[in-house]
C-alpha cells in the first residue's frame, strides 16, 4: 500500500481538500444525469460507488477526525447506501499509512530517540493503519509488541474539521434550534480524548484489570515505559479481525461463545463499571486461534451518568413501556421529547419510540434470548423500512435526545 509523506493540518489546507472532493462529486452527478437522459432505467448504484470512492479518497488523505466520522457512519448499515458502507468501513483498519521518515520523526519528538534505540527490533512499515493512528510491530527482550503511533496534527485539527462538517450534519439530520451544539461538543470532546494516548493507557489498564475475569475474552498488557502522549505500546495480539472471522466461520457453537463473550463484556462495563467501550467497530476486536475474543483500543470510553443510566434502562422494563404516563416521563427525561414540541410531535415520537423499544428490548425481557431468531430480525428490517419511507420523519426536528445517546447507541 502506498504510504503518506504529509498530512494537511491547517484549516485552509483541510478545507481545500474537502472542496476538491466536493467538486469531484459534482462531476459525478453531472455524468449520472447525462447518462440518465439516455437511459431512464439507470439506477444510482454507480453514482453511489463513484461518490463513495471520491469521498473516501479525500478523507483518507486528511486522516484524523474527518476519517473518524466516516468510520462512525460505516457502523450503521441502514443509514448510508451500501457503496458508502463498504468503502467507509475500510477506515476501521485499512488506510494508507505514514511513511517511515514520518514515523521516525514522531519517535524523535516524543522520546528523543529513534525506535531502533528503544526496541530490539522495529518494523518502520505499518502493519495496520486506521483513522487516528497506525500500528507497528516491535520486539523487546524477546516479546512481540504492538506500537501505535498517532498521526501528526490530528489533535489540533479536530475542532476545525468538525466546524466544516457541522453545517452538513445540521442539514442531514434536520437539527433545528441552537442547542444542537451539545451533540457536536460531545463528539469533539471524545475525539480529543482519543488523541491523548496517556489517557488511553490509563483507561486500557483499568479495563484490563476490571474485565480480565470475563470468560473467553483477552486483553493485551500495556507498557507505560514505552508510551507517551502520541505513542502507546502494548502486547502484540494475533488473530483475525472479527468481521473477517464471522465471514468464514461455520461453527455455530464457536459463534455463540464469541457472541456471549461480547455480550458479557458490554453488560459488565455498562452495569458494573458504568462506562462503555464506545468505539466498538470490528477492527477493535480479534479472534485468536483458540477462538477467544480479543478487545483492543480503549481510547474512546464513555462514562454513563446516573441521570441518563436510570431512565435509559428503565425503558427496558415492560411495565414502563406499557404504562403511557411512565413511558412519557422517561422520554422527557432522556430529552427524546422536548418541552417545545407541538402536540403532533409528541404524539408522533411517542408512537415511534414505543414501537422501537417494544421490539428492541425483547432480548432483555427473558433470562435467555436466541439471536438467531429470524422473526426478530425480520421485524427490525420491516420497522427500518417503515421509517425509511416515512416522509414525515424527515420534516421533524431531529434535534432531540440526550447527548449521551451518541456513544451509548
Amino acid at each position: 500500500m502506498k504510504t503518506i509523506d504529509y498530512i494537511p493540518t491547517s484549516k485552509i489546507e483541510r478545507a481545500s481538500k474537502l472542496v476538491q472532493t466536493g467538486a469531484k462529486i459534482g462531476v459525478n452527478y453531472i455524468k449520472h444525469y447525462a447518462e440518465k437522459m439516455v437511459n431512464s432505467d439507470l439506477t444510482r448504484d454507480k453514482l453511489n460507488e463513484n461518490n463513495a470512492e471520491d469521498i473516501y479518497d479525500g478523507l483518507k488523505s486528511l486522516k484524523g477526525s474527518a476519517l473518524k466520522v466516516a468510520q462512525m457512519l460505516s457502523m450503521d448499515k441502514n443509514f448510508l447506501p451500501q457503496a458508502y458502507v463498504e468503502k467507509f468501513s475500510l477506515s476501521q483498519f485499512s488506510v494508507p499509512p505514514l511513511s517511515a521518515p514520518l514515523v521516525l520523526k514522531t519517535f524523535k519528538t516524543n522520546f528523543g530517540k529513534t525506535p531502533y534505540e528503544i526496541f530490539d527490533e522495529f518494523n518502520a512499515n505499518s502493519v495496520n493503519a486506521a483513522s487516528i493512528g497506525q500500528v507497528h510491530l516491535a520486539v523487546k527482550d524477546g516479546k512481540k509488541l504492538a506500537v501505535k503511533i498517532q498521526y501528526p496534527g490530528v489533535a489540533n485539527s479536530i475542532s476545525s474539521d468538525l466546524a466544516l462538517v457541522k453545517p452538513i450534519a445540521i442539514r442531514m439530520f434536520n437539527l433545528q434550534g441552537k442547542d444542537s451544539d451539545k451533540y457536536f461538543k460531545e463528539v469533539e470532546d471524545k475525539l480529543i480524548e482519543e488523541t491523548n494516548y496517556l489517557l488511553e493507557l490509563q483507561q486500557s489498564q483499568e479495563v484490563v484489570q476490571a474485565c480480565g475475569k470475563i470468560e473467553n475474552i483477552l486483553f493485551p498488557n500495556y507498557y507505560p515505559e514505552f508510551s507517551s502522549e502520541k505513542i502507546i505500546t502494548m502486547d502484540w495480539m494475533s488473530g483475525l479481525h472479527l468481521s473477517e472471522f464471522t465471514a468464514k466461520n461455520s461453527d455455530q457453537e464457536v459463534g455463540d461463545k464469541l457472541g456471549q463473550a461480547l455480550w458479557d463484556f458490554y453488560m459488565y462495563q455498562i452495569h458494573v463499571l458504568r462506562k462503555v467501550h464506545a468505539d466498538p467497530h470490528p477492527g477493535n476486536f480479534l479472534v485468536n486461534e483458540n477462538n477467544q475474543l480479543i478487545a483492543l483500543d480503549f481510547g474512546c470510553m464513555k462514562q454513563i451518568p446516573d441521570d441518563f443510566y436510570v431512565p435509559y434502562f428503565e425503558l427496558i422494563n415492560k411495565n414502563v413501556i406499557t404504562d403511557e404516563t411512565l413511558f412519557n416521563e422517561k422520554l422527557f427525561e432522556l430529552e427524546i421529547l422536548r418541552p417545545d414540541d407541538s402536540a403532533s410531535e409528541i404524539a408522533y415520537f411517542t408512537e415511534m419510540f414505543h414501537d422501537l423499544l417494544s421490539l428492541f428490548t425483547r432480548p432483555f425481557q427473558k433470562e435467555t434470548f436466541d439471536f438467531s431468531d429470524e422473526t426478530f430480525f425480520d421485524n427490525i428490517a420491516k420497522l427500518g423500512e417503515r421509517f425509511t419511507n416515512d416522509t414525515n420523519l424527515k420534516k421533524m426536528n431531529g434535534n432531540r435526545g440526550s447527548k449521551h445517546f451518541i456513544y451509548m447507541n
